[in-house]
């Protein structure tokens, strides 16, 4: 991983000891990072996000300076394990901002545990649709470990990290990312966090695009502030998916940045942390109240309903 420019903490939650980066103070973001990633891909914007925040920035289990054990590494596996951190640390509730996987992981926070969740930001989330670069999809399959054997071997790894970052400094956006995805070859030096991520993307992902959606749970948002982030061109999940969203949760707040990839809080970081500010500032928390909760479930159960009495009606 990159060097940290923050001090970076630990603690050990169910055996396995997890890496975070805590700065700031006031009401708590916490920034959930996507695959391969850590926190230092929050860098460009904890610093802003801090003079008015309590920023959260953890490593995600399998990633980064956090353990990389054989654990559960489902989206819901690592809601709960948010939930965990955040307990030990004394913190009720908390805007919960997610970026790639990361949005996958934040949008199963905030529907496991809505009496947590203040507010919602997806950042190029995964989780809107089906559609995923090829690249994440190949993670799948049974060539992927003795690929990386070979392509991560010293010298193939320093060539291989030197040609992405070159590439990156060309202007196109099909190469505007490739020094995250440098920084990402590199993390899978490590065998065992080859064998996390891999965990990871087979429980979200198969050779046909992403399996893990929002699209049967979106009902529930219209009592969650949510904002989606998404760069106009971005390669890895396309930003029709921020259109997705809109139609999915039409109450949603949908931002889509120009001249910026996959990574809209790196290629824009002060217009990244205006937005999420803005987004804060502009909305009150959300109250969780079971009873109205129930009450959208069963909205929920009745749409479900009439629309199978409508599909078998004759015309």
């Amino acid at each position: 991983m990159a060097q940290s420019r923050y001090e970076v903490e630990y603690l050990t939650v169910h055996g396995h000891r997890r890496a975070f980066v805590r700065t700031g103070k006031g009401p708590v973001v916490l920034l959930l990072h996507g695959l391969g990633c850590d926190h230092t891909t929050w860098e460009p914007v904890i610093e802003a996000l801090a003079r008015r925040y309590t920023v959260i920035a953890p490593d995600l289990l399998g990633h980064g300076l956090s353990d990389k054990p054989r654990a559960d590494y489902s989206v819901g596996g690592y809601a709960n394990g948010m939930r965990d951190l955040l307990t030990v640390l004394g913190i009720d509730r908390v805007t919960v901002v997610g970026h790639s996987f990361g949005g996958g992981v934040a949008m199963q926070f905030a529907y496991q545990y809505p009496e947590r969740t203040e507010r919602l930001i997806l950042v190029a989330s995964g989780g809107l649709g089906p559609e995923v670069t090829p690249l994440i999809r190949a993670i799948t399959t049974p060539g992927f470990h003795p690929a990386m054997r070979v392509l991560t071997l010293p010298g193939v790894r320093h060539a291989g990290m030197i040609g992405l970052r070159n590439l990156s400094r060309l202007p196109s956006k099909y190469t505007r990312d490739l020094d995250e995805v440098a920084e990402i070859y590199d993390s899978f030096k490590d065998p065992a966090a080859r064998h996390a991520i891999r965990h990871v993307v087979k429980a979200v992902v198969d050779w046909r695009g992403q399996v893990v959606t929002m699209a049967d749970r979106a009902y529930l948002t219209q009592e969650m502030p949510m904002a989606v982030i998404w760069g106009e061109d971005d390669q890895v999940i396309p930003v029709s998916h921020a259109a997705l969203a809109s139609r999915l949760a039409p109450e949603a707040r949908v931002e889509v940045l120009p001249n910026a990839g996959h990574f809209p809080h790196r290629d824009h970081p002060q217009r990244f942390a205006k937005v999420v500010h803005e987004f804060i500032r502009s909305t009150p928390p959300a109250t969780y109240n079971r009873g109205r909760f129930r009450t959208l479930l069963r909205a929920g159960q009745r749409i479900e309903r009439k629309a199978s009495v409508t599909s078998i009606t004759p015309a």
